[in-house]
């Protein structure tokens, strides 16, 4: 009998997972707790004059060499990045470097592009690369350490190097990049004052339908050669059909997506007044995944979730509803997906899997301080950075400005852990599932297994328990539900045991699977990270 304990899978989940974030291979590019020295020389002394010119008229790049530790690339594109952080004649706008701007095969450690991100209203300086080492715990989401910037031979200072979500990051994540790929993000005033009067404004990304297909080219940035039929077809059926919905959209990670900005309090995203800050890529299954991006703002240091409305104080960030915008038909992602019973539940068992891993058990605090610890030497030498060096080491703990009033992160989330879980609609008691097992072949049992006996033991008054499966990684999980009537492989009626036999289709000897337990309080997964790690056996092992 194959089993897999509760206990055993959480710890090997958390080491997993909180050791591969702190520890992979420590030469990666992208490895958090290593800083990367980045050297750009231009052949221009008025270089930055050049870079204001060509992000304020053109789309153009100056071409610098590039050392990025001891790697030499010549030839290297480089711009300013960035719309609301970029300031003209300003000492920290962020870069775009394009390593095969000119050497087209150009590339270090497989990536082409190094985008650095200058922190702008975070005085901690860890607000990107935390927020998206959680994310990357529940979603496909970019990687993010620390660079130390040097142009011309002069210390710019500490910068956020992230992933560059291009084709290189499709391939890896998605096993493709020919999918449709789309940019979400808010129109430029510009571009909002001359779209077309039937077009509906102040919707960005919200993926709200529209009758007019100009009216998307505004609101949505295609990043690949075709995508726009997709798009329109994915609004129309969001905002009318919610079960042929889940053909054109993963709506899991999308529940997790949304889960992640509200705990986190990330309003420069989807939930804010400008749905943006996110990629859509319409994966191999046929479905639209979304991508978080940019993260410098999260943790409450943008307050704005709708239009017209004033800023959030403190307490009002930190008592978010969690089901901000559910009646809102300009959030569609939001309020047409939790319409339905089962996804609200999913996407409150998200929030409780969030809140218990990162901020219950005090991690993220931890994590935070280790950061900055990390990074401090190099932020106390960065004559350009925006703060000065006691508000980086006030800003854990305390608001950091008159006007902008950026809340210490632990200041903004003891109190928000504590409401969402005393939230009426997340403190109830999901079921728990404490064992799962696959049934090898009997001892007296004549011939060999050609199906999948899986059972699972729940608790707290299941109603409905899922098993989730497929026969190959290739596949998309399909679903069954399984009984506990004492007559499928679950023991006795009403045990609490739960089981099913899955035949495979075409003779497959593997298989990937999952368990889902629904009550009238919640739902609850087995393992968690089922997304990434879900169970496994195969046929060989159970006939043994």
């Amino acid at each position: 009998m194959k089993r897999f304990f509760l206990l055993f899978i959480g710890l090997l989940v958390t080491y997993n997972f909180s050791f591969a974030q702190s520890t992979s291979n420590f030469n990666d590019f992208y490895n958090v707790d290593r800083i990367q020295d980045i050297r750009v020389n231009f052949k221009q002394n008025n270089w930055k004059e050049i870079l204001d010119s060509l992000k304020l008229y053109g789309d153009d790049m100056l071409i610098a060499n590039v050392f990025i530790g001891g790697s030499h690339y010549k030839n290297v594109g480089i711009a300013y990045k960035g719309s609301k952080s970029f300031r003209p004649g300003g000492d920290r706008n962020s870069f775009r470097i394009k390593l095969n701007y000119i050497e087209k095969e150009q590339n270090h450690q497989g990536y082409k592009q190094v985008q650095l991100s200058n922190a702008l209203r975070d005085p901690s300086m860890v607000r990107e690369v935390l927020g998206f080492e959680i994310a990357r715990k529940y979603m496909q989401a970019p990687k993010a350490n620390y660079a130390r910037i040097y142009v011309n031979g002069e210390y710019r200072g500490l910068f956020t190097n992230i992933e560059y979500v291009d084709d290189n990051f499709l391939e890896s994540r998605f096993g493709s990049s020919d999918g449709s790929f789309f940019k979400c993000s808010a129109p430029s005033p510009e571009e909002e004052k001359n779209m077309d009067e039937d077009c509906k404004k102040k919707i960005s990304g919200t993926l709200v339908y529209e009758d007019e297909a100009s009216c998307y080219l505004n609101n949505y940035e295609l990043k690949s050669e075709s995508g726009w039929d997709d798009l329109i077809e994915l609004t129309k059926t969001l905002n009318s059909d919610i079960e042929k919905t889940a053909e054109l959209l993963d709506i899991d990670q999308v529940l997790w997506m949304l889960a992640f900005n509200n705990v986190l309090v990330n309003l420069n995203s989807y939930l804010g007044d400008y749905s943006e800050n996110f990629y859509l890529y319409k994966d191999k299954f046929g479905r639209f995944v979304p991508i978080v991006r940019d993260m410098n703002l999260c943790f409450g240091s943008y307050k704005n979730y709708k239009f017209k409305a004033s800023s959030l104080e403190l307490k009002g960030l930190q008592e978010l509803d969690p089901f901000l915008h559910a009646d809102n038909d300009n959030k569609p992602l939001v309020s047409q997906i939790l319409k339905d019973p089962y996804y609200s539940k999913l996407y409150t068992s998200h929030i409780k899997t969030i809140l218990e891993e990162n901020f219950l058990n005090g991690q993220y605090e931890e994590r935070a301080k280790k950061l900055q610890d990390l990074i401090r030497s190099d932020v106390e030498r960065d004559r350009y950075k925006y703060y000065k060096n006691e508000q980086f080491a006030a800003s854990m703990t305390a608001t950091v400005g008159k006007r902008s009033k950026i809340p210490g992160i632990v200041e903004l989330m003891e109190k928000r852990v504590s409401y969402l879980k005393k939230h009426p609609k997340i403190r109830g008691f999901a079921p728990e599932i404490t064992e799962v097992e696959v049934l090898n072949r009997a001892k007296f049992e004549r011939g060999n297994l050609s199906s999948f006996r899986i059972n699972a033991t729940v608790n707290k008054i299941p109603k409905k328990v899922r098993v989730y499966y497929r026969f190959d990684s290739s596949e998309v999980f399909k679903m069954a539900f399984m009984n506990d009537d004492g007559k499928s492989y679950d023991r006795e009626a009403g045990d609490g045991v739960f089981g099913i036999e899955i035949n495979p289709e075409e003779g497959e000897k593997e298989i990937e699977y999952y368990v889902v337990a629904e009550n009238a309080a919640g739902l609850s997964h087995f393992p968690v990270h089922y997304m990434f790690e879900p169970l496994g056996t195969n046929l060989t092992e159970l006939n043994k």
